[in-house]
């Protein structure tokens, strides 16, 4: 890389983080109505940063009455060269517990080379390293390497509707021959980390229903139907103690990975006791015979239960019947693997499942398929290169277990492959309390994304 845009990305260290921390500050919950003023103060906030450096046609993009705005920005002066669309989103998860916070998630506080605040990793921090590596050809050179768009979106935590609707309806706007994300982790500290495959989302809401109201379980229990139990019996309906999903033809569509992709996960610094002591902090690892630990993580699809609703959930006792209790469930899907298809299957499998006396409704609250790019790809192949200069290490390839919803709408409306370099750390505590970002991987995280724009326009 030039060396004047590597000294003015170490020369301004100090302002990267004054500035990351303001935008730490903005405590920008996107699930939360209250925080909707906190949203725009973020969106705002990043569009002066954008007209500051120079960047074109910079534009807050209004939704729907509901939804959250998007912000757009382009440079594209570099004639006869590349266009990446660069992505991120400036929205945070809530931060409760608040009493397991060890200083406050929106008072963005520096301790032991991490800076702790809600968003810090996920995905602010990681958003924010993008547009600086590109102000860093600007400012030193008043032009970029290749031609840049950014579309930043506020609802990445609460599904990403308005995004989606944004790039179906406009992919001349933002044609372009690839994305970058930052939005992933490093698989280990120092070890760069390139993600190829994400699994997909369907999540989703069981509501069942019995009697008419509520009812005292003294008076009428023992014949009235219970909707707790219902969704109990439900719930074990769908997967059983051994890991495996029952829903009939679940995993018709299922694919083992390759040789070599194994064969390369067994060479990651991997120590499942670790794993579990450090990461998990149980008492055990769970899942599906035959498959180690990573394959269940990345490669094999899931369903967990997240949260039950209903009856009575306060101090003391009250002995009730509920008349209406409701289940969120989700489901990680794998290559190959429809989530429209995983849909029609659940629903029927929950339906079947329906004991006597309930009705159950399911409503779909998000779904998205999984994604895969290849490593042969010019692009992934120039970002791990870009990654392996500045980390002085072999960049290495994995899946992740989560879901980036927004890297499968880019493959079906613009047909452009996603490249996913993450700077993030598997003890980041995302959506977690303690939040943090290990700044050296912020500073070079910047140096990483410029130089691979470099490499791209050589």
């Amino acid at each position: 890389m030039a060396t004047a845009i590597f000294d003015y990305y170490r020369a301004n260290h100090d302002r990267y983080l004054e500035g990351l921390t303001n935008l730490l500050k903005i405590p920008s919950i996107s699930t939360l109505p209250e925080h909707k003023p906190d949203i725009r103060r973020a969106v705002e906030s990043l569009a002066n940063e954008f007209r500051e450096m120079g960047m074109k046609n910079v534009e807050i993009i209004e939704g729907q009455a509901n939804q959250h705005p998007l912000l757009y920005a382009e440079h594209l002066e570099a004639s006869g060269k590349p266009t990446v669309l660069l992505y991120g989103h400036y929205d945070v998860q809530p931060a409760d517990p608040l009493e397991e916070w060890i200083s406050p998630p929106f008072e963005p506080t520096v301790r032991n080379d991490n800076i702790y605040a809600r968003g810090a990793v996920d995905d602010k921090g990681q958003t924010y390293l993008l547009v600086k590596a590109v102000e860093g050809f600007l400012k030193t050179e008043g032009k970029l390497p290749i031609n840049i768009k950014f579309l930043i979106e506020g609802e990445e935590e609460v599904g990403g509707e308005h995004i989606e609707q944004y790039v179906a309806a406009h992919p001349d706007r933002l044609k372009a021959d690839a994305a970058l994300i930052c939005d992933t982790e490093m698989f280990a500290p120092d070890l760069p980390t390139i993600t190829t495959g994400l699994r997909g989302l369907v999540y989703t809401e069981i509501e069942a229903r019995g009697a008419a109201h509520d009812l005292h379980s003294g008076s009428y229990g023992g014949a009235a139907p219970n909707p707790f139990q219902a969704l109990a019996e439900i719930i074990t309906s769908l997967k059983g103690p051994d890991g495996k999903i029952r829903i009939p033809g679940f995993y018709k569509r299922v694919k083992k990975p390759g040789a070599k992709e194994l064969e390369a996960w067994k060479r990651l610094p991997f120590k499942e006791k670790e794993f579990l002591q450090k990461e998990v902090g149980a008492t055990a690892l769970i899942g599906e015979k035959g498959f180690s630990v990573l394959e269940r993580l990345w490669a094999r699809p899931t369903l967990e239960v997240h949260g039950l609703r209903g009856g009575f959930t306060g101090e003391g006792a009250k002995t009730v019947i509920p008349g209406v209790a409701t289940a969120k469930i989700s489901m990680r899907l794998v290559p190959e693997m429809d989530p429209k298809e995983v849909i029609r299957q659940y629903t029927a499998h929950v339906k079947k499942s329906t004991p006597k006396g309930i009705k159950t409704a399911v409503r779909v609250i998000s779904q998205a398929p999984a994604s895969m790019v290849s490593t042969e790809s010019r692009w992934i192949a120039a970002a791990a290169e870009a990654m392996e200069q500045v980390f002085r290490k072999k960049t290495v390839y994995i899946r992740s277990g989560g879901s980036i919803p927004i890297v499968g709408v880019f493959q079906k409306s613009l047909r452009i492959p996603s490249v996913m370099m993450g700077f993030g750390l598997p003890d980041d505590n995302l959506h977690a309390p303690n939040e943090k970002f290990h700044l050296p991987n912020f500073y070079r995280g910047i140096e990483a994304v410029g130089r691979y724009l470099e490499l791209l326009g050589q």
